[in-house]
């Protein structure tokens, strides 16, 4: 799953995908965060360089959103505060009919998104177009209720936290701008990668009146109702480390036995504590392995165009700077990947870090369902998909059952290109 256009997510990868794996309350809740935020090696200067290039040029805006777009009671009609922000730099302006480029926002806030999303940038001065960016519900600023305490009280007032729901705010939020700048003539193509190319690409499919179309990058709206077979994902990262190094892909392998066996002693945990030098002390072995596990996917998901996370992951297990043994190796890649002198593992929560997890734990225990699952046949650990523990696991956590076939249902799955002709 690596990204497709220049830069894109440059600046998400800082501190949240190894945190939405541990924060998990059981492990077959595992689908990842499609956007994660993740502790990439970008430095604090080149990300300050950035911004500055082009924040003095964002504008910030808020529409008054309304609450349920698909109901006609009375609480449907209660307002949030919607952000967006725009960048006129390039725009050729409404006489020109040039058009706008809107990125839908996925499951984070926007405050990086107009110095991050190299791709529009990169093109708007060509196509002299408006830049926006929209902001997700229940995300960053744009939360119901009047405080995201109040928003995440119970299901009832997460009930209106859906993709359906975030798609109409955008169709809303772009009528609305063109209205406003007088650019009915202005085409309008919607952006995102991941959860947020699934919204462009639903988008398309809903609102074809309002886009001419959609750039859709890494985004897997076929990894839903047995469409995909459940194991691919992993699969796919597995041939990854293997292609780069065999060696490399077999101690991985090897590994998961050997932290479960140091676990099951004594003093396991404090063992496993001080060799991977966590930040806290480990209370459970299965913290250490999915973060090992969301490590070496986050490496394939994320394999930038210019540097080969799996291939810096692989060097440091197979060069084996710090011992011989097996979890002196796999240390030896959480080393090469993450850098020398922090502690590992068990990072402390950030706000952040809880806001987004807090959002997309609900978002995958209600409808974005993505059985992912692992078999017998790569590096990692078997761990098959099975839904109706899934189900239970959300019904303890929200007192709701998960819908897994509903995405198919309203958006197509099952021969979605019918919905193209």
């Amino acid at each position: 799953m690596k990204p497709h256009y220049h830069i894109l997510f440059t600046y998400l990868h800082l501190i949240f995908f190894i945190q939405s794996i541990n924060l998990t309350p059981t492990h077959s809740l595992k689908i990842p965060r499609l956007t994660p935020l993740y502790k990439w090696k970008t430095t604090l200067h080149n990300l300050e360089k950035l911004v500055s290039i082009e924040k003095e040029n964002v504008e910030t805006f808020y529409y008054k959103q309304v609450l349920d777009h698909f109901n006609y009671r009375p609480e449907s009609y209660h307002k949030f505060e919607q952000r967006y922000f725009m960048n006129f730099k390039y725009w050729g302006g409404a006489n020109s009919s040039a058009p706008i480029f809107a990125y839908l926002g996925a499951e984070d806030s926007i405050d990086t998104y107009p110095t991050g999303i190299g791709f529009m940038t990169d093109n708007a001065a060509t196509f002299k177009a408006l830049l926006v960016y929209i902001e997700h519900r229940y995300y960053g600023k744009s939360v119901p209720f009047g405080s995201r305490k109040k928003a995440f009280r119970n299901a009832s007032t997460l009930g209106y936290f859906n993709s359906a729901q975030a798609i109409a705010d955008y169709a809303a939020v772009l009528i609305h701008i063109k209205k406003t700048l007088h650019a009915h003539n202005s085409p309008i193509i919607v952006l995102g990668g991941s959860y947020g190319g699934m919204l462009a690409s639903w988008f398309r499919l809903k609102y074809p009146h309002l886009t001419i179309g959609a750039l859709a990058s890494s985004a897997p709206i076929l990894y839903f109702d047995n469409i995909t077979p459940h194991n691919a994902y992993m699969d796919l990262v597995s041939r990854e480390f293997k292609e780069v190094s065999e060696t490399c892909y077999e101690t991985i392998l090897k590994s998961w036995s050997e932290i479960e066996r140091i676990s099951s002693q004594s003093d396991g945990l404090s063992i496993l504590s001080e060799r991977f030098n966590t930040c806290r002390p480990l209370k459970q072995y299965s913290d250490l392995s999915e973060y090992l596990e969301s490590m070496y996917t986050a490496a394939v998901q994320y394999n930038g165009p210019t540097s080969s996370r799996v291939s810096e992951i692989c060097r440091g297990i197979d060069g084996a700077s710090f011992g011989n043994d097996i979890l002196s190796k796999i240390y030896s890649g959480l080393v090469a990947y993450e850098g020398n002198g922090t502690c590992k593992i068990n990072y402390a929560p950030s706000n952040i870090s809880d806001e987004v997890y807090e959002g997309w734990s609900w978002q995958r225990c209600s409808e974005m369902v993505m059985p992912i699952g692992t078999g017998n046949d790569t590096m990692f650990q078997p761990d098959p998909f099975n839904l109706k523990r899934y189900v239970e696991e959300c019904k303890k956590q929200y007192g709701v059952s998960p819908r897994p076939h509903w995405v198919t249902t309203y958006y197509g799955g099952h021969g979605i290109e019918q919905s193209f002709r």
